[in-house]
C-alpha cells in the first residue's frame, strides 16, 4: 500500500464520520419538538447559572423569611422598611454572589404607609390582614437612601413567607445538577460494564449480566431509598443515590451494541494486527455506540429529575433550607385544596416543563441518529 492509498484510507473514515455528525445535526434541527426541548433545556441552564441575579431574593437558597405576608396569592404587592442589621453585613463579590447568594444588608419590615417626619419616619406597620400598630423609626436606622421599597411577588410567598419565583429560580440549580451528575455517574459505570460484558463474553458476561439482573429486579425507589439512609440524607448524597441506580439500562444497551460491533471485520482486523483489546474498546468500538447512549442519556436526564422531586417530597432527598422543587411542593401541597393552589403547582408545573424538555430532545436524538430500538 502507497503513503498516498494509506492517507486516502485514513481520511474517509474520518470524512464519513464528520459527515455523519452533520447530517444528524441537520435531522435534529428539523424536529421543531427537540429544538423546543433543547431551547428550554439551554433556558434552565442560563437560569440556573444567575438565579440570584434573576429574582427578587437574593439571599442564600433565597431564604429571606417575612412571615407576616405567608401564603400570598400570585401577583401581590407590599411595600416594605428597610431596617439596618445591628450586624455588619460585608459586600459581597460577584462571582460569590453568582454561585451562593448575597446575605441581606436590611431587615424587611412590611408597611401600608408610611410619613416623614425630620429625623424619623412614622409608619404603620403590617400584622395581618386587617391587624396594623403605627411605630417611628430614626432614619439613622433606616437604610441611607430609598428606605421604603415596593416589592411584587409574580409568583406569591410560601408559607414561611419567601418569594416562590425566587426560589424556583435557584431550584433550577438543583434540579439541572442532580440530572448531569446522575448522568455521569450513570454513563461511567453503565458503559464500562456494558462495554466489559459484551466484548470479552463468557464469564465475564455472564458475572456482571448476574449483577445487572440483580439491580435490575429491585424497585428504582427502594433501592434510591436504601442507598439515602446509607448514606444520610443530603446534596451531595441523593446525587450519588440516584446515580447508582440508573446504570442498568446504558449497560443492557452498551453490552448488546459491542457485541454486535464486535464481530465487525475491522474490529477483527484490529484484533490481527495485536492491537490491544483496551484500545480496541476504547477507539474503535465506543465511539459507535454513542447514538444510543446520548438517546438514554437524555431519558436518564428526564428521570432523575422525577425522582429527585419525588425524594424530596418524601423528605429524603434535598433538605431545607436548600430549595428543591419536590422539596416546594411539599412545603405548600397542603394549599392546593384551599385558598392558594398555584404555590404547589408552580414547582409541579416547572418540573412538568423540564422533564418534557428531555423527553422531547432525547426523541430528536433517536430520530437524528436513527436509533433502532
Amino acid at each position: 500500500m502507497t503513503f498516498f492509498s494509506l492517507k486516502l484510507s485514513i481520511f474517509i473514515p474520518m470524512q464519513q464520520s464528520f459527515s455523519f455528525s452533520q447530517n444528524a445535526w441537520r435531522r435534529l434541527k428539523k424536529n421543531k419538538g427537540a429544538m423546543v426541548g433543547l431551547f428550554i433545556i439551554l433556558l434552565s441552564v442560563l437560569i440556573g447559572i444567575f438565579a440570584y441575579f434573576l429574582g427578587t431574593d437574593s439571599t442564600p437558597n433565597a431564604d429571606r423569611e417575612i412571615v407576616e405576608i405567608q401564603a400570598r396569592k400570585p401577583g401581590y404587592s407590599q411595600l416594605f422598611l428597610r431596617l439596618k442589621k445591628e450586624k455588619q453585613i460585608s459586600t459581597t463579590g460577584f462571582f460569590k454572589r453568582l454561585l451562593f447568594g448575597a446575605e441581606d444588608k436590611y431587615l424587611y419590615v412590611p408597611i401600608n404607609s408610611y410619613v416623614e417626619n425630620g429625623d424619623s419616619v412614622s409608619v404603620e406597620k403590617f400584622i395581618d390582614e386587617g391587624i396594623q400598630e403605627k411605630e417611628d423609626f430614626s432614619k439613622s436606622a433606616l437604610s441611607p437612601a430609598n428606605c421604603i421599597e415596593s416589592k411584587t411577588f409574580w409568583l406569591g410567598t410560601d408559607t414561611f413567607g419567601r418569594d416562590i419565583l425566587s426560589r424556583l429560580l435557584v431550584g433550577v440549580r438543583v434540579s439541572i445538577a442532580v440530572g448531569l451528575i446522575t448522568v455521569l455517574i450513570s454513563l461511567s459505570i453503565g458503559i464500562f460494564l456494558g462495554a466489559m460484558a459484551g466484548f470479552f463474553g463468557g464469564k465475564t458476561d455472564n458475572i456482571i449480566m448476574w449483577f445487572i439482573n440483580v439491580i435490575w429486579s429491585m424497585p428504582t425507589l427502594l433501592l434510591v431509598f436504601g442507598i439515602t439512609l446509607t448514606l444520610g440524607k443530603g446534596f451531595w448524597q441523593i446525587f450519588i443515590a440516584v446515580g447508582l441506580t440508573m446504570w442498568v439500562s446504558v449497560a443492557r444497551v452498551v453490552r448488546g451494541q459491542v457485541m454486535a460491533l464486535r464481530e465487525m471485520e475491522y474490529i477483527q482486523a484490529a484484533k490481527a494486527l495485536g492491537l490491544k483489546d483496551m484500545r480496541i474498546i476504547l477507539r474503535h468500538i465506543l465511539p459507535n455506540v454513542l447514538g444510543p447512549v446520548m438517546v438514554i442519556a437524555a431519558s436518564n436526564f428526564a428521570s432523575a429529575i422525577i425522582i429527585e422531586a419525588g425524594l424530596s417530597f418524601l423528605g429524603v432527598g434535598i433538605q431545607p433550607p436548600m430549595p428543591s422543587w419536590g422539596l416546594m411542593i411539599k412545603e405548600n401541597y397542603n394549599f392546593i385544596i384551599t385558598h392558594n393552589p398555584a404555590l404547589a403547582l408552580a414547582p409541579g408545573v416547572a418540573i412538568m416543563i423540564l422533564v418534557l424538555a428531555f423527553n422531547l430532545l432525547g426523541n430528536g436524538l433517536r430520530d437524528a441518529l436513527d436509533v433502532k430500538g
